[in-house]
């Protein structure tokens, strides 16, 4: 009988699976929650006798031949694309494995620098040389927006050797790029695309929103379908079109990811694709009826801006995912971080992140319509709580970087340490970011300046979440001793 859509072939085979009453004498050690009864009677036993090892009747994630290439199969075509690989790494895997397939050390990819860490991580790990595009700025916001068509166009008459042009769709905020037209300068110019999706599995399935990688004719793109598309945390789609080799790909993923793929994410992802095929429209639909309101209602309180599709501006703000409840805060006196930190420990509120002047909350048809209200509730008690005036607050989220060596030459050189606040004037060795986002203030090979000193400063004042650096307590930063 051939496959559809209501199939999930690796739930089906976990089915029958625990239904055989296998004897476990391979791993993993828990065997099926028996040996951790404290594990078991947290998860569920069901979910403990669902995290099993490879063998012939489950496939194997590395080489699939059956059930889990099943699965591969209607992923594609559910998300429009040619090749759908299963992702056990997070989407952090998929970035990494799409630059690695398409550059080697010393080939230019060009992208956006306001990229997730994952991608910079990735021209570490390879060698490929990047050709950062600042994105355009809200300076109203303080936020970066997408790559304008005409620097995408610059950077690559520019550095017409280049092999990739990456894309942010969309951004943390739900900006996008026009990323139909950026896909057509870049196949003219015998340039792949590569989508970072990890915000955007609902363009795949939702109606009015903006379009989706594989629709747009990217080469790929990585779907993280664990943030809005309700697979487990960690759980991804890496996506190709015919453009690029599947067997290339899959090598490429296998030099990283785990040889014990767990089956309890690949289940949750084949649960998803099928939920979103066949629900999709519904959901999202649902999803954006929930933030719409979030937004009016945020709005007429005053003070707090809850922004959507009035900043299309149709270069650096092509288009915008309306199911983003993305929230401007400094007008209140209020940093988002600020902002962030209020709303869990006074109101028990827990959104997806602040920063130095915006709070991201992620809605989904798996909220209520009470936590919306308590959310929005809780934005007019802080305005009539907590707002004081904003002279003085950081007005910017991105500083463009100064761009000296590659990130590899910077990371593997000889470094030393110095306390931050004397860096000025050095080429940053490692990573400094706040997360979430996860977007670097500083990248290995970057000139660090007074304003990014300034920056990294007021973000630990007002509470940002840093990290990056081997000094756990980012006191101290390693910068290149020598070139």
């Amino acid at each position: 009988m051939g496959l559809s859509q209501d199939n999930a072939p690796i739930y089906e085979a976990l089915v029958k699976h625990k239904r055989n009453n296998v004897v476990r004498l391979d791993v993993p050690g828990h065997k099926g929650g028996r040996g951790n009864k404290e594990l078991r009677d947290f998860l569920g036993a069901e979910c403990m006798k669902a995290d099993v090892n490879s063998m012939k009747p489950l496939d194997n994630l590395c080489h699939p031949v059956s059930v889990i290439r099943d699965a591969e199969t209607l992923a594609a075509e559910a998300f429009g694309a040619n090749q759908a690989f299963f992702m056990v790494n997070g989407t952090t895997a998929s970035v990494q494995a799409m630059i690695m397939s398409v550059c080697k050390a010393g080939d230019k990819i060009i992208m956006p620098r306001n990229v997730h860490r994952s991608a910079i991580n990735a021209l570490v790990v390879c060698g490929a040389i990047p050709v950062y595009i600042n994105p355009g700025i809200n300076k109203k916001l303080g936020i970066p927006l997408g790559m304008s068509v005409s620097d995408v166009e610059r950077a690559i008459k520019e550095n017409p050797d280049a092999k990739a042009v990456l894309v942010n769709n969309p951004t943390y905020y739900g900006i996008c790029s026009n990323l139909s037209e950026i896909v057509r300068i870049a196949h003219e110019n015998d340039m792949l695309v590569l989508c970072d999706e990890a915000h955007g599995t609902h363009f795949y399935f939702g109606d009015n929103l903006p379009i989706n990688g594989m629709k747009a004719g990217a080469d790929m793109a990585a779907v993280s379908v664990h943030k809005t598309g309700g697979s487990l945390t960690q759980s991804s789609f890496l996506l190709c079109a015919s453009t690029v080799s599947e067997g290339y790909v899959r090598q490429v993923i296998n030099l990283t990811q785990t040889t014990s793929g767990s089956y309890l994410l690949l289940v949750s992802l084949d649960l998803a694709r099928k939920n979103l095929y066949l629900n999709g429209k519904e959901i999202f639909k649902k999803t954006i009826a929930y933030a719409d309101y979030a937004r009016s209602e945020i709005n007429r309180l005053g003070g707090f801006y809850a922004f959507g599709k009035e900043l299309i501006d149709g270069d650096t703000v092509f288009d915008f995912d309306s199911t983003k409840v993305s929230v401007h805060t400094r007008a209140m006196g209020l940093a988002g971080v600020e902002v962030y930190d209020i709303l869990r420990d006074e109101y028990d509120i827990q959104i997806e992140f602040g920063d130095i002047g915006n709070v991201l909350a992620i809605v989904s048809a798996g909220d209520r319509e009470l936590e919306i209200e308590r959310f929005i509730s809780a934005l007019y008690d802080m305005k009539r709580i907590y707002s004081k005036d904003p002279t003085g607050m950081f007005d910017h989220e991105y500083i463009n970087p100064v761009v000296v060596i590659p990130p590899q030459q910077a990371f593997y050189s000889n470094k030393k340490s110095l306390p931050i606040e004397k860096s000025a004037g050095e080429i940053c060795g490692e990573f400094v970011m706040c997360y979430p986002p996860g977007i670097p203030i500083l990248a290995p090979g970057e000139k660090i300046t007074k304003e990014i000193l300034s920056y990294i400063a007021y973000s630990k004042e007002k509470g940002c979440f840093l990290t990056g650096t081997e000094d756990m307590k980012i006191e101290n930063i390693n910068v290149v001793s020598m070139l």
